[in-house]
């Protein structure tokens, strides 16, 4: 049973199949928002969920059987974890004290999706891997942001007030520039106050958007080289690791083959 499930997880049609029925599954849900439609069809939604719950529990039980023996071999991969607690949660009961999370886990087996592709998960393992090095620029970008907002509260506080009346004001008026919408319109207002506006707001525009920015991009990129690189080698030990089985059989069979030789030569 364990070596029929191994072929049936390695199938493409069977991650195929798992990956329409996610995608099936995150139809669904976005047609439930819908009130109108959900009232008009509320028994074929309820008939479509209970399948694709069936069908999320078997493909579990399946990659689960194709552990064996070694069943805990499945939760060493996070991912795994993942969709094991997805499907496990969206099993209870949509009523009484678990509702709230039923529900919840309805919604997170959509992001199934993820663990599905490959190269969905890579940029998830990226992102996560650089959280850290994002904090740096994160504390470097906030240090900037206070910097500018008090400087912008002495200059522009008596012409603007509703943009920087106050820090925690300036503090959102230059998050909010972070995104280049309607930065030009607030210099404008802040021209009054002096001539030399502009060298304040395109300073920081130039400090905080592009450079900070592409610092975040230059992370995101390193790491996921490296991560490419620590999946390929990976990729080559396993290849690696089953080279040298196949070169230890062929070695035992040409063992085997010399003793039946030399029995038949008696």
């Amino acid at each position: 049973m364990p070596a029929l499930c191994r072929r049936i997880v390695d199938r493409p049609a069977f991650q195929n199949g798992v990956l329409a029925v996610i995608v099936l599954n995150a139809l669904l849900i976005g047609l439930g928002t819908d009130t109108e439609t959900l009232s008009e069809h509320r028994s074929l939604f309820r008939v479509l969920n209970s399948l694709i719950q069936a069908v999320f529990v078997v493909e579990i039980g399946i990659r689960l059987v194709a552990f064996a023996p070694r069943v805990h071999h499945f939760f060493a991969d996070g991912w795994n974890v993942f969709d094991f607690t997805v499907v496990a949660l969206s099993l209870l009961p949509a009523v009484g004290p678990f509702a709230t999370v039923a529900r919840l886990a309805r919604l997170l087996r959509a992001l199934r999706l993820v663990s599905v592709v490959p190269e969905l998960r890579l940029i998830v393992s990226t992102m996560i891997r650089s959280i850290p090095s994002m904090g740096h620029v994160l504390l470097l970008l906030g240090l900037m942001v206070y910097v500018y907002a008090v400087l912008g509260v002495h200059l522009f506080r008596g012409v603007d007030p509703a943009h920087w009346g106050s820090l925690p004001r300036a503090a959102l008026t230059l998050f909010e520039i972070l995104t280049l919408e309607g930065w030009i319109e607030v210099q404008q207002a802040s021209f009054p106050a002096t001539r030399w506006a502009w060298v304040f707001y395109t300073s920081y525009v130039v400090l905080a958007v592009f450079v900070v920015v592409n610092l975040f991009i230059a992370i995101i990129i390193n790491n996921l080289e490296k991560v490419k690189g620590e999946q390929q080698a990976e990729a080559d030990a396993r290849a690696g690791d089953l080279a040298a089985r196949l070169g230890a059989m062929r070695v035992q069979l040409e063992e085997i083959e010399a003793l039946v030789r030399r029995e038949h030569g008696r």
